[in-house]
């Protein structure tokens, strides 16, 4: 544990040095502005420092110069195993709206009252920000909330999350000796329930990290479905792929809906609430058929 403990604590060093020197080259730049392009610079500065950068340097460190390969991001995927990715994610889209409306509904006590404003407030900030970094009324400025809305966060966020925090949580030398005149039904048993924690251990601090309690549940849940297809495949490329998904449709459908053309019968997001709601059946349609996909795809990467 003496060794993951050191690596968290180099890892954590490094986000606060390169988080910080985005913040400076951010306020240089910008003088502070709080316009809709500014923020965007901001938030593509902090992703790269906080999310992007640390870990290839840490990675670097840790494998001999060879970050990719400690990342696993020198194993690639066939295109049988990319498309399965793609599709479990397409169809996990009405789950996560039902995760989503079934978690909005949780109330505190009354005695925690003055938190759950607080959470509201923050998630109606959250909310007002996102509306604003996603107005698009062209292609080309919807390709670029790709690229920053989708692409950088589900690269930078695998780097840090899965690639990085979920391996350093799985492996522990000093554990991994002191098994090691165990039986080899013993060291799997073990390395198994550790993994497991590693990826649950991962997945609630991705989705807690994202500071909004009332998509805390299946933010978690992506989490973990991201850290098993991860640990199933052995290539990070595989839950970047379908974290991508996930965020690609979230632009593409808002863009969609403020341009008129996919909006429910009240003007919201169909993709936002299609298997929520009155739809709640196709949510927990949506449910099987992901927990079958699951099941599929984890059969299929042993087979490879």
């Amino acid at each position: 544990m003496r060794n993951s403990f050191f690596r968290i604590l180099l890892w954590l060093a490094v986000i606060a040095v390169f988080t910080l020197a985005a913040m400076g080259i951010w306020l240089i730049a910008s003088g502070g502005s709080q316009s809709t392009e500014s923020l965007k610079w901001l938030q593509f500065l902090q992703t790269l420092g906080t999310f992007t950068l640390p870990p290839i340097l840490c990675a670097w460190l840790w494998n001999n110069h060879k970050p990719f390969s400690w990342l696993k991001l020198n194993k690639g995927l066939s295109w049988q195993t990319a498309l399965l990715a793609i599709g479990i994610m397409i169809c996990a889209i009405p789950a996560i709206n039902l995760l989503a409306d079934l978690n909005s509904r949780i109330v505190l006590p009354k005695s925690l009252d003055f938190i759950e404003q607080f959470l509201k407030q923050q998630e109606e900030a959250a909310a007002v920000l996102t509306e604003r970094f996603l107005q698009a009324d062209n292609f080309g400025t919807l390709l670029i909330n790709i690229g920053l809305m989708a692409l950088l966060p589900a690269l930078a966020e695998e780097l840090s999350f899965r690639g990085t925090l979920q391996q350093i949580l799985s492996h522990s030398e000093s554990s991994e000796r002191s098994f090691s005149g165990s039986g080899l039904s013993a060291q799997r048993s073990y390395s198994h329930r550790r993994s497991a924690l590693a990826i649950w251990l991962t997945a609630i601090i991705f989705s807690a990290i994202h500071m909004q309690f009332y998509g805390f549940i299946p933010r978690m849940l992506l989490g973990a479905m991201f850290g098993y297809v991860f640990l199933w495949t052995g290539s990070l490329w595989a839950p970047i792929l379908m974290h991508f998904t996930n965020n690609a449709i979230a632009v593409i459908s808002y863009y969609l809906t403020a341009n008129s053309q996919w909006q429910t019968a009240n003007g919201t997001n169909l993709a936002d609430t299609f298997g929520a709601g009155s739809t709640w059946w196709i949510g927990v349609l949506s449910l099987l058929i992901t927990s079958l996909g699951l099941l599929i795809f984890v059969r299929r990467t042993h087979k490879e």
